[in-house]
Order: structure tokens, then sequence, then C-alpha cells
């Protein structure tokens, strides 16, 4: 599978562009701030329906304009899809397939596996855990219709417990018949959500720490734990114990919206005992297996894409991933740089074809 053209009309510092890509290399080089991360960012979106950088959907739309849309050809089992993802400001966003309107997004997760790589993953590790659990979600989801149902779900019922919780105060009043009607809900998505979440991280971390091996020559040992109030307690008991104070804060205190993955080298946080180079190998190397397991699942390729990280990596890590390329573990790759000259060396050496846009 790959990307033949896109199309981009008012997306963020672009009136209008077209690209037509190789299926294999295609780079974007120019100075900073000239656009390369906003095409990387449109294909992203065309895969997820959303923006990898910026969540406020209408932030998107170029300056004084009122819409924007981006169409893509993407050639997936030797035929033509055309996807296309457009938003009007007051309106909602629109996702197609072959001119047909999504009902719902979800529905178009999955359908074109890409990876993105980029230093805005640094976020994985200085965020709060809600990063880290939509890593988890995306993941699993994109080879899961049910999990994904299943986890749309189970965010509805909360909002909606949280709201009924807040009516509790602002009335001083509580029915513990209503609460548990919401309750009875949760518990066996809840239950489903963790056993699946817990087999994910089961199977992806020996993936993980084969690449990170691979990466640092074995320099140290990782660790990827899954964290979750379910190992301890019934979804039921955690509400039962946490009552009061789901009264007192107004909201939902435990369940597996609270669920976290703790990033550890040699069994320590790498957050407070990485250093920088530790921490992007161990970023690299979770994106590559995330790459590994949507590919074992999806039966193809993943698109996968570069944002400016050969500016973070050193010649040894850079000549890992040219080996892969070299191997045809992958597929179709976009990357961004801001030294054309280094980014043609560093595509010479895949002795792949490639296709360089210089952006001015």
């Amino acid at each position: 599978m790959f990307l033949k053209r896109i199309t981009l009309v008012n997306y963020k510092n672009f009136s209008e562009a077209q690209y037509e890509f190789q299926n294999t290399i295609n780079c974007f080089v120019g100075k900073n701030g000239i656009g390369k991360t906003n095409i990387l960012d449109a294909i992203y979106h065309l895969a997820y329906g959303k923006s990898y950088f910026n969540p406020q959907a209408v932030q998107n739309i170029k300056h004084d304009q009122e819409f924007f849309v981006i169409e893509g050809d993407f050639i997936k089992n030797d035929r033509t899809e055309l996807i296309t993802c457009s938003l009007k400001k007051g309106q909602k966003k629109i996702l197609k397939r072959n001119g047909k309107i999504y009902e719902k997004f979800s529905d178009h997760v999955g359908f074109i596996p890409l990876v993105i790589i980029s230093p805005a993953d640094r976020d994985l590790i200085i965020e709060g855990s809600e990063t880290r659990r939509k890593f988890m979600d995306s993941v699993i989801s994109q080879s899961d219709v049910s999990y994904l149902s299943d986890l749309i779900k189970y965010q509805k019922i909360i909002s909606q417990r949280n709201a009924l919780l807040k009516y509790f105060a602002s009335n001083r009043v509580f029915e513990k018949d209503t609460l548990a009607v919401y309750d009875e809900q949760l518990e066996p998505l809840a239950h489903a959500l963790f056993e699946k979440r817990k087999k994910f991280i089961e199977n992806f971390t020996p993936i993980f720490q084969s690449h990170h091996q691979a990466i640092t020559e074995g320099a140290e040992k990782v660790q990827l734990v899954y964290e979750s109030q379910l190992f301890d307690a019934s979804l039921n008991q955690l509400f039962i114990e946490n009552l009061q104070k789901d009264k007192l804060l107004q909201f939902t205190s435990a369940g597996i919206h609270k669920d976290d993955l703790s990033f550890e080298i040699e069994n320590h946080s790498i957050k407070k005992f990485g250093s920088q180079g530790q921490q992007k190998s161990y970023l690299i190397a979770l994106k590559l297996a995330q790459f590994d397991f949507l590919k074992k699942q999806s039966g193809e390729k993943p698109i996968l894409i570069f944002d400016d990280i050969f500016d973070k990596l050193d010649e040894y890590r850079v000549s890992k991933i040219v080996e892969m390329v070299n191997n045809d573990s992958f597929g179709q790759l976009f990357i961004s740089d801001t030294h054309p000259d280094r980014t043609e060396s560093i595509v010479k050496m895949t002795h792949q074809e490639y296709k360089i846009f210089r952006l001015k």
C-alpha cells in the first residue's frame, strides 16, 4: 500500500498544493517553518482522520480562510482508494472514502496503517498517563474494531457517570440505584479492554525490546510495564472503594481510564533516569515496534513517516535504519529534513528509488 498523490487546500500554511509520490522514499527538505511537517501531518490526517500535532481541528485551517480540504489517492490491494478529509468553520469535519462519507470516523481506523516518528513523540515520556494510554489504544485499535467500539462506549458512559456525580453535588442529592446503572454497564467493558491491553503489552514488549537491542547494540535492558488498578480489584470493587472520593471530586477517580504505561530502562523510570540519547533510542524502538506490530496484524507494510529525526540521530542509528530499508522491512517512506545534502546522502545509501521535494 502507498500514497500516490496528495492535494492540500487551505491546510495550515498551504493555500493550494499537490504532490505526486514514489512508492518507495519521498523527502521534503527546506528551512524550518516552511511547511515540511505540515505535509507529513496531512498524510497522517488522511490515515487517522485527525492531526498528529494539533488536536484543535479548526486550527488546521489556513489563517483567514473558512475551510480546509485534504485529498489523497492511495493504492491498496491494486486499486485506488480516494480519501478526503475536510472541515468548514462551524461545521463537523467530514471524512470520505471514494466519495462516500463515513458515518463514524472509527470505521476508517486501520484502513490506512501508518506510523509517524517525530520529535513530538517525547510527549510520550514527559506528559501524563493520557498520552501513553492514547498511544496504546491507537495501536490496538488499528487492528481490533471491537476494542475501539468498546473503548468509545466506555468513555461515553464514564462521561455520563461524571455528569451524574456533578448533578448529585450541585443538587445535594444522591441516588445509588441510578449510579449503579452506569456501573453495571462499565464493568464488562472495562474487563474486556483490560484483558486486551494486557495481551497487547505481552505481545508488543518483545518486539520493542528487539528493536531497542538492534539500535543500541544491547547496551541497556528496557522494560514496558502496563499499570492498571484492575490487576488488584474488579471495577465494581474500585467503584465501591472510591465512592466517597468520587462524590467529593465529582468525577470517576478509578478505572481503566486511569491506566498507564511505565517506560523503564534497567528497571528505572526513563523520564527520571534516562539521558536524552537513551530517551531517543527508547522512543524510536517503540515506534519501530509499532510499525512491526501493525505490519503483522494488517498483513501489509504501513506507511512510515520520519519527521525531522535524522537531525537527532547519530551516524550509527541512521545506518541501522538504512539497513532496515535495504532489507525491505519498510514500504513507503516519508522523510523531512532541514539539510538537503544530508538527506540525499542518507537516501542514496538505501539503493532505493527516491524523490526529493525542495520547499522554499
